[in-house]
């Protein structure tokens, strides 16, 4: 991904009021993060755990969408796999999250994403998933940045479509 700036942060939301936009907390570090390594951009809101934002190049433009985050079920030791990188996680490390869908019908779409939406660190071994975290695959890295873009992508498709 290419490094963006806070405006084109905020500019780039497809499925907020524009007193939304305003309000969300971009983060404050996007100078240091890792542009070369991110498929996307992902964060939670520091002040609404609840609370958070993707944005990713689609198409020839920058989408971002807000997303809520669904309530962990409290003592569930179980194995979840994200549905944008397919890293597998215990307890909490994956979640349900959803996004409302442009056009103001009321309805959203969701997809079990990694919490901290750390995706492309976890693609790339630049983050431990812990053991079982990463299933061997024959695929390259390459092919596997696509595919995650590709899921990226079609999550992008139902929010926007």
């Amino acid at each position: 991904m290419r490094a963006v700036s806070e405006h084109e942060v905020r500019a780039s939301f497809v499925n907020c009021t524009k007193g939304e936009v305003k309000r969300l907390a971009v983060p404050r570090d996007l100078d240091a993060r890792p542009w070369e390594d991110l498929d996307f951009l992902g964060w939670q809101d520091p002040s609404s755990p609840g609370r958070t934002y993707l944005v990713a190049e689609y198409g020839e433009r920058l989408v971002g969408v807000a997303l809520r985050r669904a309530t962990p079920h409290a003592g569930h030791a179980r194995r979840s796999m994200c549905s944008l990188c397919l890293t597998t996680h215990t307890g909490d490390g994956v979640a349900l999250m959803t996004a409302r869908r442009t056009g103001g019908n009321g309805d959203s779409v969701g997809a079990y994403i990694c919490t901290d939406l750390a995706c492309s660190l976890y693609l790339r071994g630049k983050k431990d998933a812990g053991p079982g975290g990463r299933m061997p695959e024959s695929l390259t890295l390459e092919e596997k940045i696509v595919r995650t873009a590709g899921n990226v992508t079609g999550f992008l498709r139902k929010v926007t479509g």
